[in-house]
């Protein structure tokens, strides 16, 4: 029983221990990757904000603000998921504790993931960057990164139809 309760009690802290790395590449604004001991490289998915796409407003600035707040830096990371492509999800913490994924939205670099995040202070926070015009918020066509994706993909899955649609036609004739 004795072991039964220390294991139920350990297990949120090695299922979500903290560990730390060196910010080497900044993939875009909510992607980095760190060097861990070893030299082993991990590439970490931010926890809770979704930043502009690379080929969207706003997506460059968000990945300068990104490399600016943490490139070069060792930080401090919590994984809490997996995403589809593998990738570790984590929130990531620098200069003393300061939550990046907070100080994204709060610079107006990024969207608040409510999908994936229950914490409503950071919906705030980017109501406020909005209410300001900070960052992507002086775009009064912002469009969210995961529409963005939807319409990206709905397009490239209409292009694939013309195209067997095209091809069908030319065996035809």
């Amino acid at each position: 029983m004795k072991r039964l309760m220390l294991v139920c009690l350990l297990l949120p802290v090695l299922t979500f221990s903290q560990t730390s790395g060196k910010v080497i590449k900044i993939s875009d604004g909510d992607t980095i990757t760190i060097l861990l001991k070893g030299n082993q490289q991990k590439k970490l998915r931010l926890a809770e904000v979704d930043c502009p796409e690379k080929g969207q407003a706003f997506g460059k600035n968000a990945k300068q603000y990104t490399s600016g707040q943490v490139f070069g830096k060792t930080i401090n990371f919590i994984e809490t998921d997996k995403d589809r492509y593998g990738r570790s999800i984590a929130k990531v913490y620098y200069d003393n504790g300061k939550y990046l994924s907070k100080e994204l939205i709060k610079a107006g670099m990024g969207w608040w993931y409510f999908f994936y995040s229950n914490d409503a202070s950071l919906g705030k926070l980017q109501e406020k960057a909005q209410q300001k015009k900070i960052g992507l918020w002086q775009d009064n066509q912002a469009i969210a990164p995961w529409e963005y994706r939807k319409i990206k993909r709905e397009a490239g899955s209409k292009k694939n139809e013309a195209f067997k649609a095209n091809g069908k036609a030319k065996e035809i004739i």
